[in-house]
């Protein structure tokens, strides 16, 4: 009996010690997946900000902002298709929500589909948005990216884009209702030029901070029912030989009865001229920047009993960018001259971004 008590417990070690080491071999041998990891990338922003707002007649304020926070996400599905997927946190709602959601369908840098949610074609400003932006109040002079939208710029559609050496073409349709109230569908189209560099891809930059040489012209309409909204945008920037870089932006936007700043007129034109200078010398982590911006916008054709107005935008920066778009701090004053309509204003304070 114990010759046979002894061998059972001999077989049971051997078939345990067995078992152990077969666990050890599959768990030490990797999945089908993880020998082919799928890239996703998941990244996130964070724009934050101190305001002294001094409105003309009126009471002084003082504010701590969370101006937005984003959480990215995107990665490939299958060769050639991929998948994209950003949320917005609204610092003036206090409300998050689906900034972007869409399918890309990218077979080479001719041949380019996306279909959901996506800036469609549109300005400059609006396919770098505020966290690629040279300076620090985007969307504040009633002339940058005034085309209709669902959420921060974007609307739900297909789109066709394609690289073809230094000419980028984009075009496409999207939901008129959820954009305007109006069901039909809203076209939009873009074709820029660079000059020197390329840009690659469907989105841009405001600045490349010197690791471009660019020389771009772009235009860009959208249309719906008649109604069209369109813009010229330009953009020049040089590196220098001692390593500072020079920039320049413009744009011309009209906006006819489709988009624009005031939904109390038919009808908004405008321009702006951007331009900095990044010295060469890096201090801490560093480099400075000054920036000064000038704009003026027109509205027309008031669809109420108020008249005609012009608004004219200043804004100086001084930049502190550490490393580029992902760590840059922005002192910034920007002062917004009204004719009528509307009161003037100033306002100064400190903006705070930050990107992983």
């Amino acid at each position: 009996m114990k010759k046979h008590a002894c061998g059972m417990i001999r077989v049971l070690v051997r078939g345990s010690i067995q078992l152990v080491s077969a666990g050890l071999i599959l768990l030490n041998t990797p999945s089908l997946q993880a020998q082919s990891p799928l890239p996703v990338t998941v990244g996130a922003g964070l724009q934050s900000s101190f305001v002294h707002m001094e409105p003309s007649g009126g009471v002084s304020s003082d504010r701590f902002l969370v101006n937005s926070a984003r959480i990215y996400v995107s990665g490939p599905v299958m060769e050639n298709v991929k998948f994209m997927f950003n949320t917005e946190y609204n610092g003036v709602t206090s409300t998050i929500g689906v900034m972007d959601a869409a399918a890309r369908f990218e077979f080479s840098p001719k041949m380019n589909f996306w279909a959901g949610r996506f800036l469609p074609p549109s300005d400059r400003s609006n396919l770098y948005g505020p966290y690629y932006s040279h300076h620090w109040a985007v969307y504040s002079d009633g002339i940058q990216d005034g085309y209709p939208f669902v959420a921060v710029g974007r609307d739900n559609g297909m789109v066709y884009w394609g690289d073809f050496g230094k000419v980028k073409v984009a075009g496409g349709g999207f939901d008129g209702a959820s954009a305007t109230g109006n069901s039909k569908i809203l076209g939009a189209a873009r074709v820029q030029v660079d000059f020197w560099d390329k840009e690659s891809g469907y989105y841009l930059n405001g600045t490349y901070y010197g690791g471009k040489d660019l020389l771009a012209i772009g235009a860009a309409i959208q249309g719906q029912s008649g109604n069209t909204a369109a813009s010229f945008d330009f953009l020049m920037e040089k590196k220098l030989s001692d390593g500072s870089v020079v920039s320049i932006e413009s744009e011309y936007a009209n906006y006819d009865k489709l988009g624009g700043y005031d939904s109390g007129y038919a009808s908004s034109e405008g321009a702006y001229i951007l331009g900095s200078y990044l010295f060469p010398k890096t201090v801490g982590v560093g480099k400075f920047e000054i920036l000064g911006k000038y704009a003026e916008a027109h509205f027309r054709k008031s669809v109420g009993v108020n008249p005609a107005y012009d608004q004219k935008t200043t804004e100086v920066n001084f930049n502190y960018v550490m490393k580029e778009f992902n760590s840059r701090l922005m002192i910034f004053f920007i002062n917004t001259d009204f004719n009528a309509v509307k009161t003037d204003f100033w306002q100064s304070g400190l903006g705070i971004q930050i990107q992983m």
